[in-house]
């Protein structure tokens, strides 16, 4: 809970009455390796924050081929903030890489937190901004890079991932098939 209360304050100032309700509003899941947190066709109805584990955000093409869009590890929060604001079916599936514990925010406790809180609006939407920012930054260069070079810019940007995540999920992430991600890092 430590971890999610130090997150917070990185966006804004919360009073000890402020955190104590965020902690009460928020309810640990243990989500096992491959399990889903969101699916696809459904509305998003909660909010985690990731205290230990990887989930990623993945889709299925036209071809039927399922896309890895991007990874969220720890100390981030995960949802798909399009559908869920919206109240509209999510396209997109949020899943366990590894075991995940997750503090869990329903969708009234969330409205209750912005409804009660009066810097809760600000941090997160500090929190919204600083996570799209990030994901631009980790697609946009990766679409003009080769194979190899998108591995490598990967391997830096997040050099403790690598070894976290099934390769066949990297591969989908990286756009390359499995194998020609094993012949990349043979050949690196």
């Amino acid at each position: 809970m430590e971890k999610l209360i130090d997150f917070l304050l990185e966006f804004g100032h919360l009073n000890q009455q402020q955190i104590d309700l965020i902690k009460r509003k928020a309810s640990p899941l243990v989500l096992e390796k491959g399990t889903y947190f969101s699916e696809a066709g459904k509305i998003p109805k909660r909010v985690a924050f990731i205290q230990t584990g990887i989930l990623r955000v993945c889709y299925y093409n036209s071809k039927g081929d399922e896309i890895t869009k991007y990874f969220i590890e720890e100390n981030n929060f995960a949802v798909d903030i399009n559908s869920y604001t919206q109240k509209i079916p999510s396209s997109e599936y949020v899943q366990a890489v590894t075991d995940c514990t997750l503090l869990v925010f329903s969708k009234e406790s969330f409205d209750e937190l912005f409804n009660t809180i009066i810097a809760w609006e600000g941090i997160i939407n500090k929190i919204t901004e600083k996570a799209l920012i990030e994901k631009l930054n980790k697609l946009s260069p990766m679409l003009a890079e080769d194979a190899s070079t998108r591995y490598l810019t990967f391997l830096e940007k997040f050099p403790g991932l690598a070894n976290r995540i099934p390769l066949s999920y990297l591969a989908s992430y990286l756009g390359i098939t499995q194998s020609s991600l094993s012949r990349i890092r043979r050949n690196i």
